[in-house]
């Protein structure tokens, strides 16, 4: 099986606006595009032709209906081709393709090795090199006390997915990660530097019952079945965020169903093999999605989807922290989400809502002060068009956004700021990280166009406001000192940009520029404007 959603991926894009946004896009490379898919089938029918109505994204399970956008609406993540979890490709559809094509890639031989003449098990290896250089001239709105701040990160990440059968599956993934540089920060949270450790270690039990494709999968994973508003890989980072625990998921013909429940995996300890579980910090819950009927619009097949979720997040420390007038109230805190999302596209135009109401509680620590109850709620959409009878396949996408906020006046009654503990996905909002998805409004239109084939193009220019003017400014792991000193709501503006070029098979160079621009309040406030660049060189088979 595979995990959700996730682009995290820099240098992803996706022609679909709606793909986009979700951050649900990669990039897939020529070769892989021409690669037949009938995986998962029993071994009388390896060898043959896939039926005609099977068209499956490249190294895919066939999960039906879920396939569509990639893998998007399946919940498992994008999936096609070299996927942001590895775990989640399905390589056995290369027995069929023609010997003279698996030649033109040497990596071939390494994505279906038979270790018995049956070939009811095998083996397929993954790896990835990353080198990235990052820029910024005031990062965190000069916060971070940090000029010109230059950080150069290396990433060496490999993998190996053995299939016993058609029931057993393990997936044991290793990862090293060196960062330095000049006037840096950061370094010290596990995020960007570790030592060879256990990246992901997963044993998963499947098969078919019920008229469903039913699965359980257990150990540390890549999980990335909710909103991006909320949840990504974090794979802006050297190391990706991971999970220890279980997931149960079921997939029928027009509904699907996922339920997890998970403890962090504590990524500070910087010797081998020694990432443990961070039990401060527990996810679970159910997500659900139904695939609707599908109908023509403007001549052009129609399918929208209906997901209702449950999430929960039980955390301390810094991200559970509130805002005083003084500074900070630390405590521990229960988050409920409850949310739907519609989505998927109506002709040519792609649309996606999600609303979340979020209950709970906060108890500060050592009992200084009354538990308080959290009544927080987040609304985001988008709406885009996609030109697909031109060449590059131009879209253009409104995105908006509105994530509560509180106030730091209040000591004893609700909370009001939505919470994202768990890094929300960076190029949904705010790559620089300066803002994050709490106590927020934001509105902007993204422009992504493929003027060739392997060169893809973005652009995404936010404005951003506070929700509420009593509460403080959030970024990502940080709550501003700006209070009194602050008027007004309007924040300032983040256009940013990005272009991916994939010069070559299983190679990819991504440029990221971005800045802040202040508001005059935010100015006065203490807040700098600010520029950020972020080159990646990555290579992956």
């Amino acid at each position: 099986m595979t995990p959700l959603t996730l682009l995290s991926r820099p240098f992803c894009f996706s022609a679909k606006p709606a793909a986009l946004l979700a951050g649900l896009c990669m990039a897939q490379t020529a070769w892989a595009d021409t690669l037949p898919t009938n995986q998962n089938l029993p071994s009388s029918q390896q060898g043959k032709a896939p039926p005609a109505s099977k068209k499956l994204p490249p190294h895919s399970p066939d999960w039906g209906v879920f396939n569509t956008g990639k893998g998007a609406a399946a919940g498992f993540g994008t999936v096609g081709g070299f996927g942001q979890a590895r775990w989640a490709e399905d390589w056995s559809d290369i027995v069929n393709t023609p010997p003279e094509k698996r030649k033109n890639d040497w990596f071939n031989r390494l994505k279906y090795i038979r270790l018995t003449d049956k070939g009811d098990i095998w083996l397929s290896i993954n790896g990835e090199e990353r080198l990235r250089y990052i820029f910024e001239n005031q990062p965190m709105m000069g916060a971070a006390g940090k000029t010109n701040a230059s950080r150069v990160l290396l990433r060496n990440m490999y993998g190996a997915d053995l299939h016993i059968g058609e029931h057993i599956r393990a997936y044991a993934e290793f990862l090293w990660g060196v960062g330095g540089g000049s006037n840096y920060y950061g370094y010290q949270t596990g995020y960007q530097r570790e030592r060879l450790d256990l990246q992901q270690g997963i044993l998963e039990v499947k098969g078919n019952l019920l008229g469903a494709k039913m699965g359980v999968m257990g150990g540390r994973q890549v999980f990335l079945d909710a909103p991006v508003s909320m949840q990504s890989a974090r794979d802006l980072t050297n190391v990706q965020q991971t999970w220890d625990g279980f997931r149960g998921y079921a997939v029928w013909k027009s509904f699907r169903l996922d339920i997890f429940d998970f403890m962090q995996t504590n990524k500070l300890p910087q010797n081998v093999f020694a990432d443990g579980t961070n039990y401060n910090a527990r996810m679970y819950g159910i997500y659900t999605s139904t695939a609707l009927p599908t109908f023509s619009v403007m001549n052009q097949k129609s399918q929208l989807f209906a997901d209702v979720f449950f999430i929960g997040y039980l955390f301390n420390g810094a991200p559970a922290a509130l805002p005083t007038m003084t500074g900070t109230q630390a405590g521990s805190t229960r988050r409920d989400n409850a949310g739907a999302r519609f989505w998927g596209n109506v002709g040519p135009f792609d649309i996606s809502l999600t609303g979340v109401f979020q209950g709970g509680e906060f108890r500060p620590a050592a009992n200084q002060g009354a538990t308080r109850p959290v009544r927080a709620y987040a609304v985001n959409g988008s709406f885009g068009w996609t030109a697909k009878s031109l060449k590059a396949k131009p879209s253009i996408a409104l995105q908006a956004d509105l994530f509560s906020g509180g106030s730091y006046h209040s000591k004893d009654g609700a909370v009001g700021t939505f919470a994202t503990p768990y890094f929300p996905l960076p190029y949904y909002n705010d790559v620089t990280l300066a803002l994050t998805s709490q106590n927020l409004i934001g509105v902007g239109p993204v422009v992504t166009a493929a003027p060739f084939a392997n060169l893809h193009l973005k652009l995404h220019v936010p404005v951003f406001w506070r929700e509420s003017t009593q509460d403080a400014v959030y970024g990502t792991g940080k709550i501003y000192s700006y209070r009194n000193n602050l008027s007004g709501g309007f924040l300032g503006v983040t256009p940013q940009t990005q272009v991916a070029w994939n010069f070559a098979p299983h190679w990819t160079w991504t440029h990221d520029i971005a800045g802040f621009l202040a508001s005059q309040g935010m100015h006065h406030a203490g807040a700098k404007d600010g520029a950020f660049y972020m080159q990646t060189m990555e290579f992956k088979f």
